[in-house]
């Protein structure tokens, strides 16, 4: 589909789920994409990290594409680039810091000469086709969150990315009120905005105010090692621990490579000017307790991050009895449980476990209502277009943008066409949208036919059965919850696998099949009341 003279918006992700954003604006037959992102497998994925937003329909559209613009470096917003960049073979846009980054990615990819990166300085404007597009510089949790304004012949867009009003930031510039409003001034068609926070009646707050929490709760610790798990890419945070350990007269341990390499990136963009040496784990262990304050990744639950291996007692850096570990990180929806595992084993080794709703060691880089009705107030759009939500979030805050005053709201979710103008605002047609997952060192689609028995099998086992021309049978099962019986099962299931083939011997090969695959799960059914897959081999049949 070639946009005409008209604008266009369409998400493939992060629209009706919290992460993998992409997101495209169409205009006089181009396409301009903002971000890239993915988001991590859940339960629903087994065996799989990472899921990507299916590009179908951009990549039929990709003589039309004109260059990937990103806002900021958290994984939701870059993390597919090495996996698709090659492919949609367009320019990608960055400020320095997420430049950095990608391209760090793009190296281990093995592809950093086949994508072109270009980096844009001090939110130097710039044109694509008929897109003129500004960075505008807004809080959040990491180095260089950016909005962008995009100006096209049909009105102007003021794309958020992820954002929030913070007055202390600890590290960059964000826009003041005055810049915003001066946008506003000059009219704005579209206001396309995270909506991550907008059940949140409060302000997300000041990263200001966290030096202050975590400064007093680690203070409060003395003897004691203290260890603060947040976001590796939450330059802020760095930036205030590292201050934190100088005044309270701790060395600083870092645990964890994403740390290590944020760290690195930050410092030669100029960022963490006054950052403390770190030391390694095993100086660390060596201090006494109180003489070191350890930062480490793995706040989100992940298994092989540094702090599920330090609770498991797999890392040179241990805890004890009375020793501290502070949440530093919003819990993400959907890693309740793996956190509260890691929770647990530190609990029952003695470890102190404090969050965020204990005392005033975090807060979120997204808006609460009143930072949302400020924006409004600033901006003042025409339209309100929710992005970043669930569906859920996204209608809140559509009927809370109209409240506000915003004229006009559009509900989208992955896949809508939106024409933004001329005309009226609103959905004219879909196009495919979907999930794509890493799967080993294969991207395939989510829903599968790997995945969809993967599933099948994580819930009701899988038995196997194969049998010779002289009517000799072998079953074998694996996940039936048979210990005990499991001989008795494999007879009973054997036997009647025999009878099958016996009353089948004049059938074609496809009913015989049919016939031992029936009698091998109704054994398995009878025996363990699940309903398994069950694989046929019959020699000298298959």
């Amino acid at each position: 589909m070639i946009p005409g003279k008209e604008l266009i918006f369409c998400a493939l992700g992060g629209s009706g789920e919290i992460g993998m954003n992409v997101n495209l604006y169409g205009c006089q037959g181009k396409w301009l994409m903002v971000d890239l992102g993915m988001t991590f497998g859940m339960n629903e994925y087994p065996g799989v990290d990472l899921v990507f937003a299916d590009l179908e329909f951009i990549e039929s559209e990709r003589e039309n594409l004109l260059g990937i613009v990103l806002t900021h470096a958290h994984e939701d917003h870059i993390g597919a680039v090495p996996y698709f960049a090659q492919d949609l073979g367009v320019p990608i846009y960055a400020t320095p810091f997420t430049a950095k980054l990608v391209a760090a990615k793009l190296e281990e990819a093995g592809i950093a000469g086949q994508v072109e990166l270009i980096v844009v300085q001090d939110e130097e404007p710039f044109d694509l086709g008929p897109f003129g597009i500004r960075y505008v510089p807004l809080a959040h949790s990491i180095a260089e969150g950016n909005a962008l304004v995009i100006d096209t012949p049909y009105g102007r867009i003021f794309h958020t990315g992820d954002w929030k009003l913070d007055e202390a930031p600890q590290v960059g510039v964000p826009a003041t009120e005055e810049e915003l409003r001066a946008i506003g001034d000059e009219g704005v068609l579209a206001l396309v905005c995270d909506s991550t926070n907008v059940f949140n009646p409060k302000a997300s707050g000041s990263e200001g105010a966290v030096y202050e929490g975590l400064l007093q709760e680690i203070s409060r610790h003395e003897g004691r090692r203290v260890l603060v798990t947040t976001f590796a890419s939450n330059v802020a945070r760095l930036q205030t621990l590292g201050a934190i350990a100088v005044k309270t007269g701790r060395q600083l341990c870092v645990a964890g490579r994403s740390l290590d390499r944020i760290i690195g990136v930050a410092k030669s963009c100029g960022y963490l000017p006054d950052f403390p040496e770190v030391i390694d784990a095993d100086e660390a262990m060596d201090l006494p307790r109180d003489d070191v304050l350890i930062v480490a990744t793995g706040g989100q639950g992940e298994a092989r991050a540094a702090l599920a291996r330090i609770a498991d007692g797999n890392h040179a850096i241990k805890l004890d009895k009375g020793d501290v570990v502070l949440f530093s990180s919003r819990q993400i929806p959907g890693n309740e449980i793996p956190i509260g595992r890691i929770q647990n084993r530190l609990a029952e080794a003695g470890v102190k476990v404090v969050t965020d709703r204990q005392s005033m060691i975090h807060v979120s880089g997204h808006p609460g209502r009143p930072e949302l009705e400020a924006l409004y107030s600033w901006i003042r759009p025409e339209v309100l277009m929710p992005v970043h939500g669930e569906v859920r979030h996204m209608k809140e805050q559509a009927a809370f943008g109209r409240s506000c005053g915003i004229p006009k709201a559009v509900f989208q979710k992955n896949g809508d066409l939106v024409r933004l103008a001329p005309g009226h605002p609103g959905k004219f047609g879909e196009v495919h949208s979907g999930r794509l997952i890493l799967d080993g060192d294969i991207i395939a689609p989510a829903d599968g036919e790997a995945m969809v028995m993967r599933r099948r099998i994580s819930y009701q086992g899988v038995v196997s059965v194969a049998a010779t021309p002289d009517g000799k049978v072998k079953v074998s099962a694996v996940g039936l919850p048979l210990d005990e019986d499991y001989a008795d099962f494999v007879a009973e299931a054997e036997e009647d696998v025999a009878k099958a083939l016996q009353r089948t011997r004049k059938a074609t090969p496809e009913d015989r099949h049919e016939a031992v695959r029936l009698a091998t799960r109704r054994a398995a059914t009878r025996w363990s009341g699940k309903k398994p897959q069950v694989q046929v081999l019959i020699l000298g049949n298959d």
